[in-house]
C-alpha cells in the first residue's frame, strides 16, 4: 500500500477587513450637516463631512434637496447605521416646525435605505465630545477636529454632525465589536 504525502502549504492571506460606518446627521432647515466616520479596531476614522446648503430654496424644495443629498450620501459612503441630533426647543413655533420637518425628511431619508436609526439630545452629544453638556459650539468643533485628527475645523453644521456620529459610537451596544459588519 502506497501512502501519499501531503504538504501543508500557507499562505499569508490578507483578512478582509471588519468596521461600521456611521452617518452623522446634524438637521437643519437652512443648512445639514452631515458625518461619515469608520470605526476599526474601536477607533474612529473621518470618512466625509459637509453641508446641505438649502435656505435659497422654496419649501417643498429645501425638503427635497435634502432627502436626495442625504440619500446620495448613504449611497456614496453605504454607513451601517445612523445617529441624528433630537429638536431642541425653540420659541418660535413655526422655526421649531420647520426644523421637525426637516429633521424628519433626513430620518426618512436614513429609514429608506433600511438605516437603523439612533437620536441623542444636544446635551448628550456634548458630554460625550467635550465632557460637558452645556459646551459652546467652539469647543464642539475643536474636539472633534482632534478626535478625528483633522487638520482643521469642520464648519459648525458639519463639526456636528460628525460629534452626533462620534457620540453614536461611544454609546452603541457592541462598541468593542466592530466586527459585525464585515466589509
Amino acid at each position: 500500500m502506497m501512502f501519499k504525502t501531503c504538504i501543508l502549504i500557507v499562505f499569508d492571506l490578507e483578512v478582509p477587513l471588519t468596521l461600521t460606518i456611521i452617518l452623522g446627521i446634524d438637521p437643519g432647515s437652512r443648512i445639514t450637516g452631515y458625518g461619515v466616520i469608520q470605526i476599526k479596531n474601536n477607533q474612529n476614522r473621518y470618512l466625509a463631512s459637509g453641508c446641505i446648503h438649502v435656505a435659497n430654496l422654496d419649501w417643498p424644495e429645501r425638503l427635497h434637496h435634502i432627502f436626495l443629498d442625504l440619500q446620495e450620501v448613504i449611497q456614496k459612503f453605504k454607513p451601517h447605521e445612523a445617529a441624528i441630533e433630537q429638536v431642541f426647543m425653540h420659541k418660535n413655533v413655526n422655526s421649531a416646525l420647520k426644523l421637525g420637518q426637516a429633521r424628519g425628511v433626513a430620518m426618512v431619508a436614513a429609514t429608506f435605505q433600511t438605516l437603523s436609526l439612533t437620536e441623542y439630545s444636544a446635551r448628550q452629544i456634548k458630554q460625550a465630545i467635550v465632557g460637558f453638556g452645556a459646551a459652546k459650539k467652539e469647543q464642539v468643533q475643536a474636539m472633534v477636529r482632534v478626535l478625528l485628527n483633522l487638520d482643521q475645523c469642520p464648519s459648525a453644521d458639519a463639526a456636528d454632525a460628525l460629534a452626533v456620529a462620534i457620540c453614536h459610537a461611544h454609546s452603541r451596544k457592541g462598541v468593542n465589536d466592530d466586527r459585525r459588519h464585515p466589509r
